[in-house]
């Protein structure tokens, strides 16, 4: 006897949970995008401080974790994070 075929039912509780699970990630996604400190893109840039200068250790660790939340909320690919983590981490002051 063959193998029984999965069930309509199954297949439409198999749909309704991806659509629910994309819905979650669409709106977690917009609710990163509208918090404050979100760069919003690939215009992203850590040079300098609101006055110009250098940022600190601290606030280049705070870009870095920033970057990473990103990345996972999946609204920056894989290389732009880790070309901007590279970048961050280049420039954090050794002692």
């Amino acid at each position: 006897m063959g193998a029984q075929r999965t069930s309509f039912a199954k297949l439409q509780r198999d749909r309704a949970k991806k659509a629910k699970a994309a819905a979650k990630r669409a709106e977690r996604q917009e609710r990163l995008a509208d918090s404050p400190g979100f760069p919003g893109g690939s215009g992203f840039e850590v040079s300098s401080g609101d006055d110009g200068q250098e940022l600190s250790a601290p606030e280049l660790l705070a870009a870095i974790e920033r970057i990473h939340r990103q990345f996972e909320a999946k609204a920056i690919s894989y290389e732009d994070f880790e070309e901007k983590k590279a970048e961050l981490i280049a420039r954090l002051p050794v002692d």
